[in-house]
């Protein structure tokens, strides 16, 4: 069975297209229009392994947080419908992701009980021309909306791009796992209940 899927979503603030396909090989296409979170979506998308396409355009001329805010609810959405009843997958994952200076912790439950607990603070107020407040914003709504419990901490690290860029890259890694089978489970759901739906 195919786990893939599409989502479109049209506001009058974005209009947002997401395609994924989780048994991939981490290709991506992504256009947001707010470069930083384009490369981002990429280190996901190429990391994680899942095939990425996103198209978004957002109302940029006020400011990037509805195109970043609604770019994490369109792929959550998608990631979710792709991994349709969850049987046989890992579901726990963890990660310790170093770069240079910067080590940060993420760990997921594809539990069907959206959280996020973040732990990351920025030395400075913009990526590029990015909101580094921004980031607690897209990976709130990621987590919401694919329905996982998603425990990001930063433990340490000085440089504002290195921090962010560990996040998604530990974020990756972690759903790579979490997504990825559990030849144990023979096609059963990795829960007690018999579900992971919430």
């Amino acid at each position: 069975m195919k786990r893939q899927a599409t989502i479109s979503r049209k506001t009058k603030e974005t209009e947002i297209t997401a395609t994924v396909d989780l048994d991939g090989t981490g290709a991506y296409d992504i256009e947001t229009g707010v470069g930083f979170l384009d490369h981002m979506l990429e280190q996901l998308a190429r990391h994680s392994l899942i095939d990425i396409t996103l198209r978004a355009k957002g109302d940029l001329h006020i400011d990037h947080h509805h195109t970043t805010e609604d770019s994490g609810i369109v792929l959550g959405q998608a990631i979710l419908k792709a991994m349709g009843d969850k049987q046989g997958i890992t579901r726990y994952a963890d990660v310790h992701l170093p770069m240079d200076e910067t080590l940060t912790r993420v760990c997921v439950d594809v539990s069907g009980r959206p959280y996020l607990i973040w732990q990351a603070e920025f030395t400075r107020p913009k990526v590029g021309e990015m909101d580094t407040e921004l980031f607690r914003e897209w990976f709130q709504a990621f987590a919401q909306n694919a329905g996982i419990t998603l425990h990001i901490a930063n433990l340490y690290g000085e440089n504002s791009h290195h921090i962010a860029e560990t996040c998604y890259k530990g974020l990756a890694r972690a759903l790579r796992l979490a997504l990825s089978p559990d030849a144990r489970q023979a096609g059963r759901v990795p829960s007690t209940k018999g579900t992971l739906a919430g």
